[in-house]
């Protein structure tokens, strides 16, 4: 399990790896070395230009580390640095030093004519300048600084746009062949080719890693490289989406240190997903996979109920059944014949009867969905969460939140460590406040809190899910996907996770599961926009056997 720090909680943590004898300096060199080491995995290092701008704190340290490891890896590297440090005390410039490896200092480069220079020629350009401290706007001298990288960098890409331009358009022709990129010759970084990739050492220098504030001069990578485990605000936008692709570093600050203990938030990797995936025996039958009810639909919405149970059989359930209004059954039936369904006699919305048929048979289901598409659904939702002692594990989702949010002293209605799947809109809903109320809290904070007050388990839905416990644990999925913002997505979500209850999961295992399978579905297809969420349902077989594989 990574952990997700705060600033405070980082430094508390570097603060006692090194009394435990993990020293700042052998931290600072496995820190530089995991940078040039992600950047030659990714990149033809040998021959490149690199450019690494070196700030006066430790981020600058890591990169004067990461510079020699990539000029012993045949880099042509250059170093920039924005304040004078201390050539007797600081170990790794003085190491730069007798390898020759050329340095400027800004001070000494007043019109950044050195700069703008090097920068027109530089393919891999390394952001060391400002790490996670970073609390406050960007001025004075760094301000200028930074405006000249991106100035520099935007010059580059306007040259290399108005180079690529076709004098000759077919008209009709789709292109279907990106512009290469700056590193698509696999033996060497060709000069002149775009921008320059962009490597942020910890994080993008003027990125709050705490709140996700980012400075207006911040420069976007392509690639960042942080240490230990991710920040807050690598998770929160504007400043996540500055980030390109994350990469967490071992720089050996050990997790049993009480300090790193006491984090309490953590992100689910595909490591944690493959352990939590149920087993699947040879000798299993439908019973042991579990049968799992989902209560959904209505005469308005009936698609919403066979998405959710596409989505449970996709997980894994060995049977689903639909407890869904008479009149959309038929329908129903042709869209998922491999769903059985209970007799329901409501023609239109599920109502008290409904509440009574499905109640009849609840003992035979290990776990129970309610809420997509279930519209005016009231009185059902009374009368089912009034036997909430004989419910098996519950997730309540969509309408079915919004009929909770409508009901007086709804969270001592529902049974402990009820699975509630709230997007933004329902969240406020659900706490009885407008949507701008909330709109710019901490999500994480925001998820402890209601499910520490209402003894559930929140999946706060959106870009970087949120899952919370009562017990104060915490989890982000890593997933930020525009392909899932489409109709139906969160009826699959629900529904892969009333499987994986039914499966014998518990809650907080279940959530987290079965949100990484959806979003790691949605990722799988490859594509930004043009996802139907049956398709979304489709992919987690895959996903599933390649964790497990």
């Amino acid at each position: 399990m990574i952990k997700v720090f705060s600033v405070a909680e980082m430094v508390a943590a570097e603060r006692a790896s090194d009394a435990a004898g993990n020293s700042y300096d052998e931290m600072m060199e496995k820190a530089g070395k995991a940078i040039a080491d992600a950047a030659i995995e990714r990149y033809p290092v040998t021959g490149s230009k690199v450019t690494i701008l070196v700030g006066p704190g430790n981020n600058g340290g890591d990169g004067l580390v990461a510079g020699r490891y990539l000029a012993n890896n045949g880099a042509d590297v250059g170093f920039y640095m924005y304040r004078a440090r201390d050539l007797e005390a600081d170990h790794n410039l003085a190491l730069v030093q007798e390898m020759n490896l050329p340095v400027v200092l800004a001070e000494n480069d007043l019109d950044y004519r050195l700069l703008r220079g090097r920068l027109n020629i530089t393919e891999i350009l390394i952001d060391g300048l400002l790490g996670t401290g970073v609390t406050r706007p960007v001025e004075g001298d760094l301000a200028k600084l930074m405006r000249q990288v991106k100035s520099a960098i935007g010059a580059r890409v306007r040259e290399q746009a108005e180079r690529n331009r076709p004098r000759l358009v077919s008209i009709g022709q789709v292109e279907s062949n990106p512009p290469e990129s700056p590193f698509s010759d696999s033996e060497s970084a060709q000069l002149h080719t775009g921008r320059p990739v962009v490597i942020a050492i910890d994080c993008p220098s003027g990125l709050n890693c705490d709140s996700g504030a980012l400075d207006p001069l911040a420069i976007d990578a392509d690639l960042t490289v942080t240490f230990a485990g991710p920040k807050r605000g690598h998770f929160i936008f504007p400043g996540a989406g500055a980030c390109g692709e994350l990469v967490v570093a071992d720089i050996d600050i050990s997790p049993d240190l009480p300090e790193v203990e006491a984090v309490s938030l953590e992100i689910a990797t595909a490591n944690l997903a493959r352990k939590l995936i149920p087993e699947r025996t040879l000798e299993g039958h439908k019973g042991t996979f579990g049968w799992v009810l989902i209560a959904a639909g209505s005469s308005r919405y009936w698609g919403a109920a066979a998405l959710a149970g596409r989505a449970a059989y996709r997980a894994g359930s060995g049977l689903v059944a639909l407890a869904v209004p008479s009149t959309i059954l038929p329908s129903l039936a042709t869209q998922l014949p491999e769903a059985t369904y209970p007799t329901i006699s409501d023609p239109d919305v599920l109502g008290e009867d409904a509440a009574s048929e499905v109640l009849e048979e609840i003992e035979a289901y290990r776990a129970i969905l309610v809420g997509p598409g279930l519209h005016e659904a009231k009185a059902f939702m009374k009368d089912l969460l009034a036997s909430k002692d004989r419910l098996p594990p519950l997730v309540v989702d969509a309408d079915g939140l919004n009929i909770l949010a409508s009901t007086p002293g709804w969270p001592s209605l529902l049974p402990s460590k009820t699975i509630l799947t709230p997007h933004l809109g329902e969240m406020a809903r659900l706490l009885g406040v407008g949507l701008s109320d909330i709109k710019h809290e901490d999500r994480v904070d925001l998820a402890k809190k209601a499910a520490l007050e209402w003894d559930c388990i929140v999946l706060l839905k959106g870009a970087y899910t949120v899952i919370a416990a009562p017990e104060g644990q915490c989890t982000i999925l890593p997933f930020a996907n525009p392909a899932l913002a489409t109709a139906g997505s969160g009826d699959v979500l629900a529904g892969i996770i009333v499987s994986l209850l039914g499966q014998g999961l518990p809650p907080y295992e279940a959530a987290i599961l079965g949100g990484y399978l959806h979003g790691a579905a949605a990722q799988w297809a490859s594509v930004d926009a043009g996802l139907l969420a049956g398709e979304i349902a489709d992919w987690v077989p895959e996903v599933r056997q390649a964790l497990s594989g």
